[in-house]
């Protein structure tokens, strides 16, 4: 039974769009047996992505009824890359219904932000912080990375949660439900691999398959790690797995060591070999031996700008014989234009891809061809949501293989 305040119950006893979401959110505590609502100071929604009429029409209802937003809400990628940048081929009624929605929930005063990273576009809620994010990268890496507390919040409640600045008081904004069950091993890994791109995408894939729905704690983990490496450890191991948090000793900052992620607690342990990561990053590619390749997709999650900037500096002046789909933030695009950035990229063959992705929309021509990416999310949803093989490589890989028209692997190697 779940306990409402006088407040929330008086809330959930209207008839304005205020009322219908508080309604959800306590339906939804009650589901999920939690014993009462707490405050949220933050949200991501996810839920403005089109993915049939009864999107559209559900926050066009709430816009109807007066509903806005009562903290702030960023917005995960629609359907549509609004800024221009891109071209899909969505039409007709269906591409009218996907602006509707994305219209609708800026109407209920919800951040323009359009990325999946918005942890890198100035959204980045206070450690210990409890918010209500949906989107499973920007869940595990506000949960992990930032040490803020949210759940997997998924469509509708993400903007249910937002409109009444509650949520369901259980999960992962329990500290208890935070710490590590499972401890996983790196330490015999060469730790020359950690400074490499393309292994965190492949440690992500591996985590996530191993832990599924659980919380684990990475030990062994040697050298500074990016924000950009983590966030594709998160990606990865969120897509193949279930994960909304993860640890990583020395590294994220509720893990310290593995003694304070776990408590002390007995926990299981993985001890990864090279075999192990020979296996996933294997697993992350559908095809092998291609002789060329139909188009490079990057930027899952969105792309910082240092890695679009990265982009930049591996193709020089040489142009790419296939196009590469430079997923990313309007926020990046903004820099990029005014440095001149995307201009640049633009004549190599480069296509800048905003407020939404090639993996969720049809930007990719409709071909069963094959799509190189370094993102492991790409390569986890590409082959369903597209219909393209995937090769798996470095961000270097794809660039000289976007270069040279078929795969060039040489950088992502572990030796045997």
């Amino acid at each position: 039974m779940t306990s409402l305040t006088p407040q929330e119950s008086a809330t959930a006893a209207g008839a304005d769009g205020a009322a219908m979401a508080m309604r959800i959110v306590a339906e939804s505590a009650r589901l999920l047996g939690a014993p009462r609502l707490i405050p949220v100071q933050s949200a991501h929604i996810d839920g403005a992505l089109y993915h049939g009429d009864a999107g559209t029409l559900f926050a066009e209802e709430l816009v109807r009824l007066g509903a806005t937003v009562a903290i702030r809400a960023t917005l995960n990628v629609g359907a549509l890359d609004l800024m221009g940048c891109s071209k899909n081929r969505l039409s007709g009624v269906t591409r009218d219904m996907a602006k509707r929605l994305m219209l609708a929930y800026e109407a209920m005063g919800c951040e323009k932000s359009w990325t999946c990273a918005p942890y890198q576009a100035g959204h980045r809620p206070a450690l210990g912080s409890n918010v209500a994010w949906g989107e499973s990268n920007a869940v595990a890496f506000c949960n992990s990375v930032l040490g803020a507390r949210t759940n997997r919040y998924g469509d509708y409640l993400d903007i249910a949660c937002a409109i009444t600045a509650r949520a369901p008081d259980c999960g992962l904004h329990r500290a208890e439900n935070r710490l590590a069950t499972v401890i996983v091993d790196v330490s015999g890994l060469p730790p020359t691999l950690f400074g490499s791109d393309w292994i965190w995408p492949v440690l992500g894939t591996f985590y996530g398959r191993e832990i599924g729905t659980g919380i684990g704690v990475v030990s062994g983990v040697t050298g500074p790690v990016s924000e950009d490496k983590l966030k594709a450890f998160g990606a990865a191991a969120a897509s193949s797995g279930g994960v909304g948090l993860f640890h990583i000793a020395g590294v994220t900052p509720e893990a310290p060591d593995v003694m304070t992620a776990t408590a002390g607690r007995p926990a299981s342990h993985i001890a990864v070999t090279p075999a192990m990561v020979r296996a996933a990053q294997a697993g992350l590619s559908t095809i092998h031996g291609a002789a060329s390749i139909d188009a490079v997709a990057i930027g899952s999650p969105h792309l910082s700008l240092d890695e679009l900037e990265s982009v930049g500096r591996l193709l020089d002046t040489r142009p790419a014989m296939v196009p590469i789909y430079a997923c990313t933030g309007r926020h990046v695009v903004r820099e990029a234009d005014r440095t001149g950035l995307r201009k640049t990229l633009e004549r190599l063959n480069v296509i800048v891809v905003a407020d939404t992705c090639v993996v969720v929309t049809p930007i990719l021509p409709a071909i069963n061809g094959v799509l190189m990416t370094n993102s492991g999310k790409f390569a986890h949803y590409a082959p369903g949501n597209t219909g393209y093989g995937v090769v798996y490589g470095s961000l270097s890989d794809c660039i000289e293989s976007a270069v040279a028209g078929r795969p060039v692997i040489t950088d992502a190697a572990l030796t045997p």
